[in-house]
């Protein structure tokens, strides 16, 4: 398997587009291997949208890989989300990872927008054929409970004729859904001990399906500080985590020095997981800089010397 560190939001933390572009060139040069954005329409702190990030990325950088995790498919119509996704990955020469799930029923998004969470699995289902279908096809027509297309089509394709999915989600149906249609499956704040069993499940659905996900297409997520837990910034994330997203927060923040992040990113791996999104913990631009610049120097080459 192939070992992968990439950084992630949630919302946006920074001060200025100049202090986030800067951010960005630094993880291009630092050897960083993909970035990341939440997606988020309705919240009271800033969020980039998630595809108009992508799409900014694109054109500012040209090493780095790019992803949302995950934009929300019961919010957003198929046809206009393939298109964005060929789009993007044609002008980036194939560079877009491709995130999808069925949106977090704790958003406000759902009630800003009208929007009934009843079916939203069913909705994304029906979505998730439409845009692999556009992907590849000519032409597509679809009928079904939520959408219904005749003759819709894209051009520009994507760069890559196997443009990726990965998909979200840890329930039963999720699993499911992963097996007939993902190419990889994104953690969200699961830890070790609860990736291992859906990571198991997605597998056993797989042969039932009679596809396969690359061994090295499964991939975590969790917060991170080179520093104490009693810091303000790790406690402020802390209170977040165990406040709006009704999480704990201990294991899902790794705070100390390289060893103690390694350790746990080693502890996903016997999981079964490659690829990794770290989110750095910093009160503001200084911090987030700070940790993203000690994790290109110290971690990353360590999680090189892992790809031998």
């Amino acid at each position: 398997m192939t070992f992968a560190v990439g950084l992630g939001f949630m919302d946006f933390p920074f001060s200025s587009a100049d202090a986030y572009w800067r951010w960005v060139a630094m993880c291009e040069e630092g050897g960083v291997d993909s970035l990341w954005q939440t997606d988020r329409l309705v919240s009271e702190q800033p969020f980039l949208e998630c595809m108009s990030a992508m799409a900014a990325l694109a054109g500012a950088t040209k090493r780095l890989k790019f992803g949302m995790n995950v934009v929300s498919l019961g919010l957003r119509d198929p046809l206009l989300l393939a298109k964005q996704c060929a789009t993007i990955d044609m002008l980036s020469t194939g560079r877009l990872l491709p995130g999808f799930g069925i949106g977090s029923i704790r958003a406000a998004d759902w009630k800003a927008m009208g929007a009934d969470t009843a079916g939203r699995g069913r909705r994304s289902d029906e979505a998730l054929e439409i845009i692999a279908r556009l992907w590849v096809e000519d032409s597509v027509d679809f009928e079904g409970e939520f959408y219904r297309y005749e003759n819709a089509m894209i051009s520009p394709k994507p760069f890559r004729a196997d443009l990726p999915m990965w998909l979200g989600g840890a329930s039963k149906p999720a699993i499911r859904r992963a097996a007939r249609f993902g190419t990889g499956w994104q953690a969200g704040l699961e830890t070790p001990e609860e990736v291992a069993p859906v990571i198991a499940a997605i597998k056993a659905a797989l042969k039932e399906e009679g596809r396969t996900i690359d061994h090295d297409h499964y991939g975590a997520a969790f917060s991170y500080r080179f520093g104490a837990w009693s810091d303000g910034a790790v406690q402020s994330a802390a209170s977040f985590m165990r406040d709006r997203l009704a999480r704990s927060p201990e294991p899902r923040i790794v705070s100390g020095g390289a060893r103690e992040i390694l350790e746990r990113i080693e502890a996903f791996i016997a999981a079964g997981v490659s690829k990794f999104i770290l989110s750095p913990i910093g009160a503001d631009d200084g911090e987030i800089f700070f940790q993203t610049e000690r994790l290109i120097d110290e971690l990353l080459p360590e999680v090189k010397k892992l790809n031998g």
